[in-house]
């Protein structure tokens, strides 16, 4: 286990101060349980994730280059994103200012004009809420801090599909024993299992919810996601474990949509996976946000003795 991601940059991005408060809380409750530190970024800005990515790719490398900037003035070495178009973009900007000159001309112009020190690729490291707890405490450390576990409980773990393409700027991936694989994710799996949850195979952990067309094309989306939560149903799963925001608002959204659009009721539940290890760890379920979720999972857990 790695000492170096004991205390790290944490980088909430805009869904986690917004419609995945819950998501934020239940990553510091088990950071805290876990004995590890974040230190939020100061004046943090949008990674430019959505309108602005697909407007001028280079104005949002430089968006998430000046988070990374703020990081290393900061006194960090590693930035912790528990979102995974924050996570993408971060990584990608860093990408970008290692391979492509004109990047790095409009990071270094927007940065001047804004008046900080422009960011040079290599000097940050961007991490996944699943790198940090994989990495600095592993299955093992998880295991040390169970209080109940979450025995009895079958979960179809959902990465979606950010957090491994494109793969080129994940270099760290499919690096052998002990690294993550970008063709069959399994942190997650890893650390719920430790928490003595029962991971069922789940064929579409990496498929597509949609969450981008949400607006523009709801039918879509609802399709997408009514397909993950048919899956995870006729894998045997009680709950869906999500590690990003659009994509568990996604699930929980199109779900009650895809009841009262197209007939079409699913009882599988969703939940961060942070809220499911927080569960194991015996912290309450207000202060991991249960309450929060619209996919309503406290009868369920109360049946199978987990609260």
């Amino acid at each position: 286990m790695s000492k170096k991601y004991e205390k790290v940059a944490y980088y909430p991005g805009c869904a986690l101060e917004g419609t995945a408060q819950s998501y934020d809380r239940s990553t510091k409750a088990i950071g805290k349980e876990l004995g590890l530190e974040t230190v939020e970024l100061d004046n943090w800005n949008c990674c430019g994730a959505m309108e602005v990515k697909n407007i001028d790719p280079k104005l949002q490398t430089y968006l998430s280059a000046r988070n990374l900037s703020i990081a290393e003035d900061m006194g960090f070495d590693t930035v912790m994103a528990p979102c995974n178009g924050c996570y993408h973009n971060l990584k990608k900007a860093e990408y970008d200012l290692k391979n492509d000159d004109a990047s790095r001309e409009v990071n270094e112009r927007l940065s001047s004009k804004a008046g900080h020190k422009t960011y040079e690729a290599g000097k940050v490291e961007t991490i996944h809420a699943l790198d940090w707890i994989k990495n600095s405490v592993g299955e093992e450390g998880i295991k040390d801090k169970i209080k109940g576990g979450l025995k009895g409980l079958k979960i179809a773990n959902y990465y979606g599909c950010m957090y491994t393409r494109p793969r080129h700027i994940f270099p760290e991936k499919d690096q052998g024993p002990g690294s993550e694989s970008t063709h069959k994710p399994h942190f997650m799996d890893d650390l719920l299992a430790a928490a003595g949850a029962e991971n069922v195979e789940y064929p579409l952990k990496t498929a597509c919810c949609g969450g981008a067309h949400t607006l523009s094309d709801s039918d879509t989306s609802t399709k997408l996601v009514l397909n993950l939560l048919q899956a995870a149903e006729a894998c045997g799963a009680d709950v869906i474990a999500t590690e990003c925001p659009t994509c568990h608002t996604g699930l929980e959204m199109h779900q009650i949509r895809a009841a009262k659009a197209f007939g079409k009721e699913t009882k599988v539940k969703i939940l961060y996976f942070t809220q499911l290890l927080g569960l194991a760890m015996g912290v309450s379920p207000r202060k991991l946000g249960l309450q929060e979720n619209f996919s309503d999972a406290m009868p369920m857990l109360k049946e199978k003795g987990l609260i």
